[in-house]
């Protein structure tokens, strides 16, 4: 699923979005490094800089999570910081960023009560969460979902800025 991330980056540029990728260890093994480094423009970054390294990317106005799995929900609500990924997500909240997420997860853990707690959480918190059904598979997988989700909280981001 991560491998097709390409899809949300051109939707995103269609629109005129400058997009960087901040990938977990394990989706690293999915994607296409030096495709989507090429289709952005930036290095996918999965591991945290020393303080002393410049920032590779430019500060986020919105962050579009995709696919994001059980276990990210799950680490994102309790304020987790294991890996770079969740770590941005959980900065988002006390920086004001804006994010949508679109999960990807079996029904058999889309089940468990810790899901729904989570999902209530982040909500509750501002989180944006698209139409994926658990259990849909790549077929039914809406990239651009979150996107739909964040444009009007840019766009009425920039009127006031």
């Amino acid at each position: 699923m991560a491998g097709d991330v390409g899809v949300l980056i051109a939707a995103a540029q269609d629109e005129g979005w400058r997009v960087g990728v901040i990938a977990t260890p394990h989706a690293m093994a999915f994607i296409d490094r030096s495709a989507i480094e090429a289709q952005t423009g930036y290095p996918i970054r999965s591991a945290w800089r020393t303080p002393d390294a410049p920032a590779p990317l430019p500060p986020a106005d919105a962050i579009a999570a995709a696919p994001v799995t059980f276990n990210t929900v799950n680490k994102w609500a309790d304020g987790h910081a294991d890996t770079l990924a969740v770590g941005i997500l959980t900065e988002a909240y006390g920086l004001g960023i804006p994010v949508a997420a679109q999960p990807c997860l079996n029904a058999a853990q889309a089940a468990h009560p810790a899901y729904a707690v989570s999902l209530a959480r982040l909500r509750a918190m501002g989180v944006q969460f698209g139409d994926y059904v658990p259990g849909g598979g790549r077929e039914t997988y809406n990239w651009t979902s979150v996107l739909d989700l964040l444009r009007p909280v840019l766009t009425a981001h920039q009127a006031t800025a």
